[in-house]
């Protein structure tokens, strides 16, 4: 509306500024304008164009402008002074010009209406596949959750087995960090985000179960650098790496070697986790759910925004990671 509000101010102002009359052909012109503008961005557009039915389109579109341009010569028609012809004669094609004048005036807004519609399709179909691809994401997300939450419940629980085998008086103590660990992923797992100090807390009752188990965890550490207040991170991103890392670091002996770093910054969180190799150890065929879901959640996640380095020279596995975040605070 303010654009025609503008563009009709701009064509009478002058006009009235200098107290002239109105032209007749200035009225009716505008009509046509706007007329044609809103058939064509209301109707022709979405019906024909849209469509593919671009022939149809254009045979329809060249009709229009054609009566549209004859209806309004009927109420223009240029007078010449009568010596005109006593003096010079008429420059050639003066006779058409104004029919030329008046295709330009009612094609490039006709034009514009066109674009201008084609655009606003173009924003919403384009709004609507961001939208369309953001629930894919999430559901996938959720998907990859509920497929993590078992595999790491399965381990957990084949932790405690271990324990009760052995008859140990820490069973009842993994039993209740088991329960701490899950009622941290039913009631925080489902989240975008949560607190990075929660998901370190997770990350450690997880390591002290591991080490419940363990006959020999003198050489497993954890060491955090770094502010975590006011931090956010999906959750369960590095349980994964970390699970594997006491899957597959225990050697020959019985004696586990696991090293985990964690440092936080004001613009990424870097995770470093290393673990030998037991000698014994055969991957078996679920080995590489956890890996690959993370794998996939943080193209998900963090498209461009990462960087996952893992290495094996059959001694030592090495997983190296570092976020650098899209929100860094809550």
């Amino acid at each position: 509306m303010s654009i025609w509000i503008l563009l009709y101010g701009l064509t009478f102002y002058p006009i009235l500024n200098d107290e002239r009359p109105i032209p007749s052909h200035v009225l009716p012109k505008l009509i046509i304008i706007l007329v044609l503008f809103y058939f064509n961005y209301f109707y022709l557009v979405p019906e024909y164009l849209l469509k593919k039915s671009v022939l149809i389109y254009l045979f329809v579109s060249i009709g229009l402008l054609i009566i549209a341009v004859a209806g309004l010569n009927h109420f223009y028609e240029p007078k010449l002074p009568e010596d005109f012809f006593l003096e010079r004669q008429p420059p050639r094609g003066y006779g058409y010009m104004p029919i030329y004048r008046s295709f330009v005036n009612l094609g490039i807004p006709y034009i514009i209406s066109a674009i201008l519609r084609m655009y606003v399709e173009w924003k919403r179909n384009e709004n609507l596949r961001l939208s369309v691809e953001k629930e894919n994401i999430k559901s996938e997300l959720q998907f990859l959750k509920a497929q993590l939450n078992p595999h790491f419940l399965f381990n957990s629980l084949n932790t405690i087995y271990a324990l009760s085998v052995k008859k140990s008086p820490d069973t009842s103590d993994a039993i209740v960090d088991l329960s701490e660990l899950m009622r941290y992923m039913i009631y925080e797992a489902d989240k975008d985000l949560v607190p990075l100090n929660k998901e370190l807390d997770y990350i450690k009752s997880y390591i002290q179960l591991q080490r419940l188990r363990l006959s020999d965890s003198e050489n497993v550490s954890l060491k955090i650098t770094g502010e975590d207040r006011g931090r956010a991170i999906p959750p369960l991103l590095f349980i994964s790496f970390i699970e594997n890392a006491f899957k597959y670091g225990t050697d020959y002996k019985g004696k586990t070697y696991v090293k985990i770093t964690l440092i936080i910054t004001d613009v990424s969180v870097y995770l470093n986790v290393r673990n030998k190799i037991g000698i014994f150890r055969e991957p078996t065929k679920n080995s590489g759910i956890g890996l690959q879901n993370i794998r996939n959640q943080l193209k998900l996640i963090y498209p461009g925004l990462h960087n996952l380095e893992v290495e094996n020279d059959g001694k030592d596995y090495e997983v190296s990671l570092i976020i650098y975040q899209k929100q860094a605070k809550l």
